[in-house]
């Protein structure tokens, strides 16, 4: 890392990489977490489920990539073994066990509701000491709530179709 964007970060390092390494690990759970549940989910709305779980795995895989690269400028390493993914995660990755629509979709919202508080502590973590990362939390933060409103409002259409019937 450059010795000038070294200077601006007022706190620790190490303690910064693995803060960073956690949301990291996160960001892949939640991407196999939607990419595997895009392929399995059954039931009525199955195209919009797709379609929404498709988009989200794909911002998750952006975000991964948006935090590795921070991980690699301030000189660490992003987690580089899947096998410590669940360990260094924030958020415990949700097994899509039951493929029917409404499991698949509430466990993005448990995934989404996690992942939004690991953010937030991400944002008080780094507010003032990095610039850099709070910027990065913030627009992954941004993308979390929309995904979290996103698969509520999917859910709901299901619950008011399943009432119409």
């Amino acid at each position: 890392m450059g010795t000038k964007g070294r200077e601006i970060i007022g706190m620790d390092i190490e303690e910064l990489l693995a803060l960073l390494n956690s949301a990291f690990a996160d960001e892949w759970l939640a991407y196999y977490q939607y990419w595997i549940g895009a392929l399995i989910v059954r039931g009525p709305m199955r195209a919009a489920a797709v379609a929404e779980l498709t988009e989200h795995a794909a911002d998750e895989l952006r975000h991964a990539q948006m935090l590795a690269e921070r991980i690699v400028q301030l000189g660490g390493t992003p987690v580089t073994d899947p096998a410590d993914w669940n360990k260094a995660a924030n958020c415990a990755y949700l097994n899509p066990a039951n493929p029917y629509i409404k499991a698949i979709v509430g466990q993005g919202i448990d995934g989404e509701r996690c992942a939004i508080e690991a953010y937030t502590r991400l944002m008080k973590a780094t507010e003032g000491k990095d610039p850099i990362t709070y910027q990065i939390a913030l627009s992954i933060l941004q993308d979390e709530v929309e995904h979290e409103d996103d698969l509520q409002a999917l859910l709901e259409d299901l619950q008011e179709m399943e009432q119409r019937r």
